[in-house]
Formats: C-alpha cells, structure tokens, sequence
C-alpha cells in the first residue's frame, strides 16, 4: 500500500485503526531500559511513540503517512508528551548516523529489497550501547497462525532480519505468540533486539 492508501484507511476509521496502547513486545523489551533517544520507524498513528515519551525517552516518529502523524500528534497532545514527528517514507528516510539509543521498527512489512534498506538505515542509525528492536508478523504465521499480511514476501523470519543486522550483536531472536484482548491466539511475531558494542 502507498501512502494515500493508508492514508485512507487511517481516515475512514472513526478512531485510532490500532490500538492506542503501545505493542506489548515494545513494552517488554524497553521497560527496563534507561531512555535515551529513540526514533520509531513506520510509527503509523504514535502508540509505541506516545509510550516511549511518556517513559522519558526524546522521540522522534516517521511514517509516510500525513492522517496517521496528525492522529499520533493528537494522541501526544491528549497524554501530554513531546515528540518529534516527521512525515516521511522510511525506505528513502535515512535517520542521522549514531543518532539513538533505540531504534524501533514495528509491523513494517515490506518485500526484502525494501526491508533490507530500512534495517540498514536502522543499523547505522543506533549509537554504541544502544538497541534496534524490530517486531513484526513472522512467516510461521502462514500455514502455524492467524491474521496478519498473508503475502509470504513481506512477512519476516528472525533469520531475515538478523542477517540484514550484521554487525550488532544478536540479544534476543524468536517468534512469539501474540495475546489479543487478553486471550493467546494462534498468531506468531518475529521479535529482534540487537545491540551495536
């Protein structure tokens, strides 16, 4: 989908098309991290954004999508926090080198030519002591799970994304089962945490 696409789909929804709470892989890996500056790639309507802010971090978000930033700007407005949104296509957008502590990528789902340059651009964007944290819709979904983009080619594998994060070291790579509205279903998620040394 390209940008007006989504930006008609963010339109026609009469609320948040998301959930106005933050992922809950999001939560787990950074609640115990101390907040630094963080950039959310693909950030869509601000959930993982607005939360980052409200735990102290300095946030920047990015989405191509200008209803989507205008829905994050108000739901920073409504819980009070600052962040940086700009409005731009993260496939082009290069964030500045060595620039944060954490970089986010959530439910991005692109073919691997496309995905490839966002993880480069995420990989050098992380300063040293610093995470890239990257969860999405795992391939085992498929024919194992539930929901999610059912087009094999812009689906991720832990292996995927590690690959193109050469250079960090690998804390953490596994696909997980994801809890909708309190229950486990039977839908998988890639989650990644690398950190540059």
């Amino acid at each position: 989908m390209d940008s007006r696409a989504w930006d008609e789909r963010y339109a026609s929804a009469p609320e948040l098309v998301w959930t106005a709470e933050p992922n809950r892989f999001v939560v787990e890996e950074v609640a115990g991290l101390s907040p630094g500056r963080a950039i959310d790639l693909a950030a869509g309507e601000g959930r993982n954004a607005v939360w980052l802010a409200q735990q102290g971090w300095e946030v920047t978000a990015v989405d191509f999508s200008p209803v989507a930033i205008e829905r994050g700007r108000e739901l920073a407005r409504q819980r009070n926090v600052t962040v940086d949104w700009h409005v731009a296509d993260v496939t082009t957008y290069t964030p500045p080198a060595d620039g944060f502590d954490l970089v986010l990528i959530a439910y991005l789902h692109l073919p691997a030519a496309e995905i490839a340059v966002v993880l480069s651009h995420a990989r050098d964007a992380v300063r040293a002591g610093g995470i890239v944290l990257v969860v999405g819709h795992d391939l085992a979904n498929l024919s194992g799970g539930t929901g999610g983009p059912q087009d094999p080619d812009v689906l991720l594998t832990r292996e995927s994304v590690a690959k193109e994060l050469q250079g960090l070291r690998i804390r953490r790579a596994a696909h997980r089962p994801v809890t909708v509205q309190g229950r486990t279903v039977d839908a998988l998620d890639t989650v990644v945490v690398a950190e540059r040394s």
